[in-house]
């Protein structure tokens, strides 16, 4: 398994990358996927038990599902970097007849990538499908799940996770991204949600708190208690402070940079903050 430095060179690549593959297109949404991507670094590298191979199957390893499906930046560039498909290809980013649109898709067959998300509210569905599946198949790995705290607002969320609780769905994982954020400002300005804890608490979920989700050492430790919780009968939340645009200074804490493009001079400071360590595509 790499050492913590070897993550954080690979997560400092990954800003990178997310910063170019936007600016490219002038499209995209950097502020969430900056946030997350010392989660995904840290999920693909070293937490989830997966193949080197895909195959839409699934069968025997972890999976994974991205709810917010527009921080698709994070998602491929980790998802390149980990040998799912070739980096370069990271280039052709939002471009048409690209595999890497805006939201992922699987109608163009990208190897990583199991279920189209974008449409707010759905992947807490699709993860508890799969959990189930993983049940009935008697396949003891993980269902692992990501979700914006914004996102919530939506309502098949409820629905989702009081069944998950009801039906003692407990192979999932799923971690919401309290970064306070989203596209129309603070999320506690546009429609305050009170305690996340104490709802998901009231729904049946075990919740663990990971307060520095920037930090890949504590996501380690907070997804190792995560996965020790699992097979007790509940579902498990996994509550991940992150701050939006983080590793590029002028980015973080704002809704700003939810879903907008830098353009020539910010993407030349946003690449001076993140020096690069294994190579541009």
């Amino acid at each position: 398994m790499p050492n913590t430095q070897q993550l954080e060179d690979l997560t400092t690549q990954v800003r990178r990358d997310i910063l170019r593959m936007v600016h490219k297109v002038n499209s995209g949404h950097p502020g969430g996927s900056l946030g997350c991507a010392e989660f995904f670094v840290a999920l693909y590298q070293e937490i989830m038990d997966r193949k080197d191979t895909f195959d839409m199957d699934g069968i025997g390893e972890d999976l994974f599902f991205l709810s917010n499906g527009h921080i698709s930046p994070v998602f491929y560039s980790v998802l390149a970097r980990s040998g799912y498909f070739p980096v370069d290809e990271l280039n052709t980013f939002r471009l048409i007849n690209s595999r890497l649109q805006g939201h992922p898709t699987t109608h163009e067959g990208l190897p990583g990538i199991r279920v189209a998300s974008g449409s707010l509210g759905q992947g807490f569905s699709v993860a508890l499908g799969a959990a189930e599946t993983k049940k009935l198949n008697n396949d003891n790995h993980l269902i692992y799940s990501l979700h914006g705290d914004g996102e919530l607002q939506e309502g098949q969320n409820w629905e989702a996770i009081m069944y998950a609780a009801a039906n003692n769905v407990d192979n999932i994982i799923s971690t919401i991204d309290l970064n306070g954020q989203q596209i129309d400002g603070a999320t506690d300005d546009v429609l305050p949600m009170g305690s996340v804890r104490a709802k998901f608490e009231a729904f049946g979920w075990t919740v663990v708190d990971i307060e520095e989700g920037n930090n890949i050492d504590a996501i380690l430790k907070g997804m190792a208690e995560a996965k020790s919780l699992t097979g007790k009968g509940k579902p498990v939340c996994v509550l991940l402070k992150t701050v939006m645009g983080n590793g590029v200074d002028f980015m973080m804490h704002t809704h700003a940079w939810h879903g907008k493009a830098p353009n020539d001079e910010q993407l030349e400071i946003g690449l001076s903050q993140n020096a690069e360590t294994l190579g541009d595509y």
